[in-house]
């Protein structure tokens, strides 16, 4: 399964994520895992990807493909089109989630 922490300050802004593990570990398996686990992925670098060419915004990331980590982390200040890609993949996990659910992914949210 995919574990997937957002963190949020206390206006509700998303300022980083967390994910660990890979959908297609599941225990029994089934159509539909590998495209979880390259949707996530997809998503995922994009937005990183994206916040690093089209924004000057700081940021740390750290990523180990064998367990699926990837962390992202604002360290200053957020431009207004960083905090829209951080929106558009809170939004397009959260869809993921709703569709495939466990036990491909999971998202919670968490107060920094």
């Amino acid at each position: 399964m995919i574990n997937v922490t957002v963190f949020a300050d206390d206006g509700h802004h998303y300022r980083g994520i967390e994910l660990s593990g890979h959908a297609g570990l599941a225990e029994d398996h089934q159509e539909g895992q590998e495209l979880v686990c390259a949707a996530v992925s997809a998503l995922t670098l994009n937005m990183a990807n994206s916040v690093e060419h089209f924004t000057e915004d700081v940021f740390e990331a750290e990523e180990d493909e064998p367990s699926g980590l990837f962390r992202f982390s604002f360290t200053g200040d957020m431009s207004p089109e960083a905090a829209l890609l951080m929106n558009s993949l809170v939004f397009g996990l959260q869809d993921i989630e709703e569709i495939y659910g466990e036990p491909y992914i999971k998202i919670r949210f968490k107060e920094v």
